[in-house]
């Protein structure tokens, strides 16, 4: 018997679903067609790739294996594929994205709105996740391209520098006053001072709680939510402070950063992809249109 795709697909999914049933209700298929079809390809290869014993079924070791490589082959062969239909003069294309939940509020925007006036005819797929999960993502072929910051990256990861992002301590603009000094607000003086941050699982506030933490600062956290829009409502209404990129700060009239001494560290935004991957006309677009964006605005440069 000839090895086809489809043994591999349906190998993948029995191992996925642990059981024969659900998988041949996710392939569309009976479960009697899986069962022949999976026999056929042990038959093929003379060696026993699933262990039925259990109340689940399982891999053998030969089984775990196999569908590393078996995974591998279709995700080179889907890239293969997008290799084929890629069209150079950029009349058509998809390019799926992923960013860290901050660049939602200020980097995401006007980058859809260059490459879709740009280039009208390229669907973009955006989605919003961890650092992590976006290098999991490129290094299995899920995405094309990441926006997050540097750092230690997973090895196959490319990241190259876009800029430099900065933070302030940020009020509502009918609350600017509430500094009450000119210049930057000593940290120290935040000992005690009701703040609105980010949630925990946000890169950002650990990088916020990190710079408190090195200072001896404890302020009171009034507010925790989840999302940075949240954060300029509770602001722009409250007497509450909160942390902010500049970026965001400068884009919003309702808004007043508060410059603090020592300056919360600085932190490079990276765009980021995988090192071996095919890289597609509408992924070289998008880069160059995000390299050109940052040009003409007020961003600290990538070191």
């Amino acid at each position: 018997m000839a090895l086809e795709l489809r043994h591999l697909r349906y190998l993948l999914a029995v191992a996925e679903h642990g059981n024969f049933t659900r998988a041949a209700e996710d392939l569309h298929i009976s479960q009697p067609t899986l069962s022949q079809q999976i026999k056929q390809l042990e038959r093929t290869l003379g060696v026993q790739l699933l262990d039925r014993t259990g109340r689940t079924v399982r891999l053998t070791d030969a089984g775990e294996a196999y569908v590393h490589h078996a995974r591998r082959a279709l995700r080179d062969l889907a890239a293969a594929e997008r290799a084929v239909h890629d069209v150079q003069d950029l009349s058509r294309g998809h390019l799926r994205l992923a960013v860290t939940p901050t660049f939602t509020a200020y980097l995401v925007g006007p980058l859809t709105a260059a490459l879709h006036t740009r280039h009208p005819g390229i669907t973009l797929t955006v989605k919003e996740m961890t650092q992590d999960r976006i290098e999991t993502g490129l290094l299995a072929d899920e995405l094309d391209l990441g926006i997050a910051f540097a750092g230690a990256h997973l090895p196959g990861i490319a990241a190259t520098g876009l800029f430099t992002e900065t933070l302030s301590l940020v009020t509502g603009a009918h609350h600017a006053d509430a500094a009450g000094q000119d210049g930057p607000l000593p940290v120290r003086d935040l000992a005690g001072r009701q703040l609105a941050l980010l949630t925990g699982d946000f890169a950002t506030r650990g990088h916020i709680d990190a710079y408190f933490g090195r200072h001896g600062v404890s302020p009171r956290i009034a507010v925790e939510a989840n999302s940075l829009q949240a954060l300029t409502e509770i602001v722009q209404r409250t007497a509450l402070a909160t942390v902010l990129p500049d970026a965001v700060t400068h884009d919003h009239p309702h808004l007043s950063p508060v410059p603090l001494d020592p300056a919360l560290p600085t932190r490079t935004v990276t765009l980021l992809s995988r090192a071996d991957a095919y890289r597609s006309a509408a992924a070289r677009a998008f880069a160059g249109l995000a390299h050109e964006h940052v040009r003409t605005r007020p961003y600290p440069p990538a070191p």
